[in-house]
């Protein structure tokens, strides 16, 4: 009996229909075999039930589970040599078997067996959201959700690669269609069944996949660069005089203006306390001095965080519960009291900084209360991103953090509205799933775990483009979590106005020629008017055979070049923090324009180009001002002005296996680097980034009094 249940194997792509009664399979099988060209086989407990009825007006029992089973299953077998690439089943032996467990509350071993070793390179659960049609054979329209529930949950538990398909028969064809050619699109890029169902839920567009596949077996084309940008060659500088006026400037523009605040916030501090961590790690306790250890090492940051600890806004917090927990803290020796704070510090049983979000640890000490880097970015909104009363706000956050943003938000939020008469509005979103990416082993193949499952990576900060790209204001100003400040916050309100003052003075220039541009008495002056304005004040290049063109296809480049959104970014100057800096870069077409360039972009093997980035003047501290909708007042579609070439290839590993993997291009870089792009200099006060946990002892992190 069990041979007679057993699939042939077979090449064919097998693809079975699978729910409840009435729910559209076999409408969809047919369909689908007469767009794939080929045949479908139907449900053989049809024919076999109805002859039943129709001979003997009996319906069906048990005993007939295993007859229709094998009926299936042969019916299944004789059609894959007529099959044409492709097979559509009306219905499988898992679905005998849930109507087995419905109808009689068991199920024979033998059938149970078979349902769970059947294999499809996928199913499609077909909704219950079309209308239940009566016949000879069914007889349950009543509680139709609950049976699909025990249908899905039957694929759970047997985990088969599903995909539930609602809407009407043309609505499920077309998604069916798309599921189906993207299903061998991922077969040829080594996925398997499961790990398809599993990149459609994340809903990962395969192309793009294809792509970041290309670049890691390939590499990423390094960037081309013409020089370092410098004061009065792509960097503005301004003095405080001209920065005041900008910043009037703004406020008398801004009652007219939607403003929000973008602060990425997701990532974990672990960088932040990673020379402690490896301290914990490597430091051999009780053989050997913490001194020893520093001169072993040669760690410079550890003798560092001991000798200014009293000074992190942490200290007394920790130390307490050092002492709570371990009752003879105090009659320890130094070292090993200097042991149990860090070991405090970052035990998974404490306080584990390093793997909570930055934006929720104590960055700063004031008289009455210790702050964290998130209520500074509350405070922050007060003094630059409020109008007719009200600051938006927007966190990116990880989703398993949002609770404890929102416990400090909750606490905080409230008296800085009473003390400034403005409402704060905080907003969240996470990192799409769409935007992950699929790591390659040294083979070049999927990197599969101890599970045999993809390993799926976030693609990096670059993914938020997505993020910033559904918020609707109309200038937002970007601020990185860490980049907050205990002082001179009246010096950083100013320059991030002055910086909203100069995106509004383009923005109104950009809108004027635009203006002009659709105008049809447009002259061959006013033309030449934009192209002064787009090669002088937006730095980027005309095509050289632009002067041939004629006076339509003239206007419709200019049109091109200015109908995009607008950044501006302030640059301090480089004093050796790590990151990217202003550079001129020259892209396929000879054409050159600005951009932030990081390292790792950097063609390491040619010496002039390293000579070029070695010699940057300022560096990026990721302090930006977007306009991002168009002169009609329409948003801009940000997706549309990435370079896909400008990401970052990483190598990581495993559980000891190493692999490769794709991070999309930069937020502040690659994600943005068709827009316009104007750098102003502004000055170092206003780039105070929390690195690592030493830079809280930075002037501007400590208290002033």
């Amino acid at each position: 009996m069990e041979e007679n249940l057993k699939q042939q194997d077979t090449q064919i792509i097998k693809i079975a229909m699978f729910g409840p009664e009435s729910t559209g399979k076999t409408t969809l099988a047919s369909q689908l075999a007469q767009e794939f060209n080929t045949i479908w086989i139907p449900e053989f407990a049809r024919n076999y039930l109805q002859d039943k009825w129709d001979l003997k007006q009996e319906i069906c029992s048990q005993d007939d589970l295993i007859p229709i089973a094998i009926g299936q299953t042969k019916l299944e077998n004789e059609a894959l040599s007529k099959a044409n690439k492709f097979l559509f089943c009306d219905t499988n032996s898992l679905v005998t078997k849930v109507f087995s467990d419905i109808y009689y509350n068991n199920c024979d071993p033998i059938l149970e067996k078979a349902a769970k070793e059947h294999n499809y390179d996928l199913i499609f659960l077909t909704d219950v959201d079309v209308a239940w049609e009566a016949d000879d054979l069914r007889d349950k329209p009543d509680d139709r959700e609950i049976t699909f529930a025990t249908f899905e949950k039957s694929l759970i538990d047997f985990k088969k690669p599903y995909i539930k398909l609602s809407g009407n028969k043309e609505e499920r064809l077309a998604k069916a269609t798309k599921i189906i050619n993207d299903l061998v699109k991922a077969r040829q890029l080594g996925f398997n069944s499961i790990d398809f169902v599993e990149i459609y839920k994340r809903k990962i567009n395969l192309e793009s996949v294809e792509f970041q596949f290309a670049i890691l077996r390939n590499g990423i084309p390094k960037i081309n660069l013409d020089r370092t940008a410098t004061i009065n060659d792509g960097i503005i500088s301004i003095t405080k005089d001209e920065a005041t006026y900008f910043s009037n400037y703004f406020d008398q523009k801004k009652e007219n203006l939607k403003l929000k605040k973008f602060v990425p916030a997701s990532g974990a501090a672990s960088r932040m306390f990673k020379f402690l961590n490896e301290f914990l790690n490597e430091f051999k306790h009780g053989e050997e001095t913490i001194n020893a250890y520093i001169n072993r090492k040669k760690d410079k940051n550890l003798p560092i965080f001991l000798v200014a600890k009293e000074k992190f806004p942490f200290y007394n917090q920790v130390l307490e519960t050092a002492k709570k927990s371990i009752p003879e803290f105090n009659s320890f020796e130094k070292d090993t009291r200097d042991y149990w704070f860090i070991k405090t510090m970052l035990s998974p049983s404490f306080y584990d900084f390093a793997n909570k979000p930055k934006g929720i640890l104590p960055f700063h000490q004031y008289e009455s209360y210790t702050a964290t880097a998130i209520e500074e970015h509350l405070n922050e909104c007060l003094f630059y991103a409020s109008t007719k009363n009200k600051s938006n706000l927007h966190f990116t956050v990880s989703e398993e953090h949002k609770s404890c943003f929102e416990d400090i938000i909750n606490e905080v939020k409230p008296k800085l509205e009473n003390s400034s008469n403005v409402k704060i509005d905080v907003k969240y979103s996470f990192q799409n799933k769409s935007t992950d990416v699929i790591a390659l082993n040294i083979e070049g193949k999927p990197f599969r775990d101890e599970n045999n499952e993809i390993l799926f990576r976030p693609g990096g900060h670059g993914a938020l483009i997505e993020n910033l790209n559904n918020l609707n204001a109309d200038i937002i100003f970007i601020k990185n979590i860490d980049n907050v400040i205990q002082n001179h916050i009246d010096t950083i309100a100013l320059y991030k106005k002055a910086l909203a003052g100069i995106l509004i003075q383009y923005q109104e220039v950009i809108y004027k020629f635009m203006k002009t541009l659709n105008s049809e008495t447009i002259s061959n002056d006013e033309i030449a008017e934009v192209v002064d304005y787009i090669k002088s004040k937006l730095n980027i290049s005309i095509k050289p055979d632009f002067v041939k063109y004629t006076k339509e296809s003239k206007v419709e480049h200019l049109l091109t070049i200015l109908n995009r959104p607008i950044r501006v970014c302030g640059m301090v100057k480089n004093e050796g923090e790590p990151g990217g800096g202003p550079f001129w870069v020259i892209d396929k077409k000879g054409k050159t324009f600005l951009q932030i360039i990081e390292s790792s972009q950097i063609d390491t093997k040619d010496e002039n180009q390293i000579k070029i980035f070695e010699s940057g003047t300022h560096f990026n501290p990721v302090d930006l001002v977007c306009g991002i909708k168009d002169y009609n007042g329409q948003k801009f579609d940000l997706t549309k002005y990435i370079d896909a070439n400008s990401g970052f290839v990483v190598e990581k590993n495993k559980n000891g296996k190493p692999y490769k993997a794709f991070e999309l291009p930069g937020l502040w870089n690659g994600a943005m680097a068709k827009w316009m792009t104007v750098f102003v200099e502004v000055p170092l006060i206003t780039f105070n980034p929390v690195k690592t946990v030493n830079d809280l002892l930075k002037p501007a992190h400590q208290s002033s009094k």
